[in-house]
């Protein structure tokens, strides 16, 4: 222990009430045992202050608390008569080697100043900001079997002289029971934390559940698709921010799960979260979390979607339509890497890859003055763009009848395929829900279809089985497959006289290929190799059997 020498010789009574008092080892133990028993740092902080402020007979308690990853003492909480004083010290954040605070921390001793301003160790920026003047005060540090926790100071004796070795001698004593309280108390935050954190997680995966989705694959062989494949796969071997940008129903939060499983973080968290879906106030707390508290109804802790999906991706769906004021909040969290929770005052670390997405387009939503530009280039860094499926016509067939299939086992029915008339109706159509629609579509065919029928374009909405044809007016060519297409009513093809083996033959290679095509998920080259061929005979086949 450092004890400064008391330049005044006449000290030697000491009345200040609490120094001498003959129950301070009882006082000590009642303490103890109250501070023991606040497991919440909300509460313990405040008793903590206060009866210390009230045994010591000061102007004021502080408590500084180590920030170990900025190696900062700040403020959580001030015992001192004047409000303004203790919000400006709330905001104080200095290098934990500064001050007097800073010597005690780096000794691991208590520490007496009885003038402080002459004192070369003393920090006059907290001067400063209070606009209070230091004469004496007591500094102990805060230590634990875990490590330095921080200081505590009791700051202006109240009474006739300044702080006596008796009162630091008490208040190092009783630092002791406040270090293993504080350190209790964090332990239960971070315990309560994690619950919180998983509670949010649960939260996610069941409402993923309880909407999952049947497209389960991306499927697609066109040109635009194939550059969509290649752009996931730079994307996933990344941790650069992803924009994906497409009409609603085309597969955005699809293709980013897929870039999230593909990456090294596949192992964190996949939160998503539709921007669109809630107001100003509860998308910041959905967001950032809260404390208890904080608003009505905010009756427990909540760590937000961002900490939820710590080590992790978190997909901000319709991000275009997220509110200015959010919109800045959210650049600063890209920025800084940190959150603050709503009711809260000290941000928190997060590790989160942010992949968004958006129906609009985003750069006019820029110049439109809807969407902050400087966020614009911190989350479009590279920007994934889905085709519509009216621009890819040649994949329907095979979403077609991958959703068939879903629906058919869902529904428990035995269906055998489509009618010509009914693929060239559903490729004629321009789809303006997209993928989303299709799969609808093809739901409620099936819904209709009786066990053992072929889809018939009487099974299929009107807008669907009527069609639109190409500005052009040509059709394109329906990717038509052996396999799923039903025979015309009237032709008997083999149950009545024998086929030509030829055509039978060639019946049976389109079936094997197109069987082997579904088990590789549409990839050309693994399908090649798989029924020894190479690619450019395979893509020859597809070409004459009708598969792309």
């Amino acid at each position: 222990m450092i004890a400064e020498e008391d330049p005044d010789p006449q000290r030697g009574s000491i009345e200040a009430g609490a120094a001498n008092r003959p129950d301070r080892f009882e006082l000590l133990y009642e303490l103890g045992c109250a501070f023991a028993a606040r497991i919440e740092l909300g509460e313990l902080l405040p008793l903590i202050a206060a009866k210390c402020r009230e045994v010591l007979n000061a102007d004021g308690i502080s408590i500084l608390l180590l920030d170990p990853e900025h190696n900062e003492l700040y403020f959580p909480y001030v015992a001192q008569a004047d409000p303004a004083v203790i919000e400006r010290l709330r905001q104080l954040r200095f290098a934990a080697n500064l001050g007097i605070a800073g010597a005690a921390l780096k000794e691991g001793r208590a520490i007496r100043v009885v003038d402080a301003q002459r004192d070369t160790r003393h920090y006059h920026g907290v001067d400063l900001v209070t606009g209070l003047t230091t004469r004496d005060l007591l500094a102990v540090p805060l230590i634990t079997h875990q490590g330095k926790v921080g200081v505590i100071e009791a700051v202006n004796s109240r009474g006739p002289a300044p702080f006596t070795e008796e009162d630091l001698a008490f208040f190092e004593a009783l630092a002791g029971s406040i270090a293993v309280a504080i350190e209790n108390a964090r332990l239960y935050a971070q315990v309560r934390e994690s619950e919180a954190s998983l509670r949010t997680r649960i939260g996610v995966l069941r409402r993923d559940l309880a909407r999952t989705d049947v497209f389960s694959k991306i499927i697609g062989s066109t040109s635009a698709m194939m550059e969509v494949f290649r752009l996931m796969e730079s994307a996933a071997a990344s941790s650069i921010p992803v924009l994906v940008e497409g009409e609603t129903g085309t597969g955005k939060e699809l293709v980013a799960r897929a870039i999230h499983l593909a990456s090294n973080r596949s192992d964190g968290p996949f939160v998503a979260i539709n921007c669109a879906s809630l107001p100003e106030t509860l998308l910041e707390s959905e967001l950032f979390g809260h404390r208890r508290g904080a608003f009505t109804g905010a009756v427990r802790d909540n760590p937000g979607l961002f900490r939820a999906a710590n080590g992790g991706v978190i997909f901000l769906d319709e991000i275009s339509d997220m509110p200015m004021s959010m919109q800045a909040k959210l650049l600063r969290v890209l920025e800084e890497e940190e959150v603050v929770a709503v009711g809260d005052t000290f941000p928190r670390k997060v590790d989160v890859r942010v992949l968004s997405a958006t129906n609009r387009d985003l750069k006019a939503e820029v110049e439109r003055g809807n969407f902050r530009q400087d966020l614009y280039y911190r989350v479009a860094v590279f920007p994934i763009k889905l085709p519509p499926l009216r621009e890819r016509r040649e994949d329907i067939a095979l979403l077609a009848t991958h959703f068939l299939d879903l629906a058919a086992q869902r529904h428990r029915k035995r269906i055998q395929g489509f009618m010509p008339h009914t693929i060239e109706a559903l490729t004629r159509y321009d789809w303006p829900g997209n993928v989303r629609e299709l799969r609808n579509e093809i739901d409620r065919a099936v819904a209709l279809a009786r066990d053992g029928e072929s889809i018939a374009p009487g099974h299929l909405t009107a807008a669907v089985a009527v069609g639109r044809r190409e500005p052009s007016g040509t059709l394109q060519a329906s990717p038509v497959n052996a396999s799923r297409i039903a025979r015309p009513a009237g032709d008997k093809g083999g149950d009545g006289a024998a086929e030509p083996l030829r055509k039978a033959r060639a019946a049976f290679e389109a079936r094997h290929i197109l069987e082997a095509l579904r088990q590789h998920d549409s990839n050309v080259s693994r399908t090649a190799q798989a029924l020894g061929l190479s690619r450019a005979a395979l893509q020859k086949k597809m070409k004459v059997y009708g598969l792309r």
